[in-house]
């Protein structure tokens, strides 16, 4: 928890707030994070997670339009692919996270300045 004024925030909240992104989005960075070696696909996250296809298929896209995942292609041996994800590097992600908390602080003390 992170205490401010009269409020406290869990980190969890907060990296999901500042990167505009949904509790299960949020669910699959967790898990790619906790198993930064492997590579999953959309259907093995829908597994996991027991929630739809499609579901897994959208909070992935989500989550790789905004480049927190890397997505690799799987040659399949009759022909065709499959897409797999993986985390980014941590630190890359708390670089993103700690400069959208600090873009925030400055436009916080921008209108403070106004009032």
């Amino acid at each position: 928890m992170i205490d401010f004024a009269c409020k406290k925030f869990d980190l969890k909240e907060v990296i999901r707030c500042s990167l505009v992104i949904t509790k299960t989005e949020f669910k699959i960075i967790e898990y790619l994070m906790k198993n930064p070696d492997k590579k999953f696909t959309a259907r093995e996250i829908s597994q996991k997670f027991k929630i739809g296809l499609s579901t897994s298929q959208k909070a992935i896209n989500e989550i790789n339009k905004k480049e927190l995942i890397k997505r690799s292609q799987k040659n399949l041996r009759k022909g065709g692919y499959i897409f797999a994800y993986s985390i980014k590097e941590k630190l890359i992600l708390k670089q993103k996270i700690l400069k959208i908390i600090h873009d925030w602080t400055k436009k916080v003390e921008a209108e403070m300045k106004k009032w």
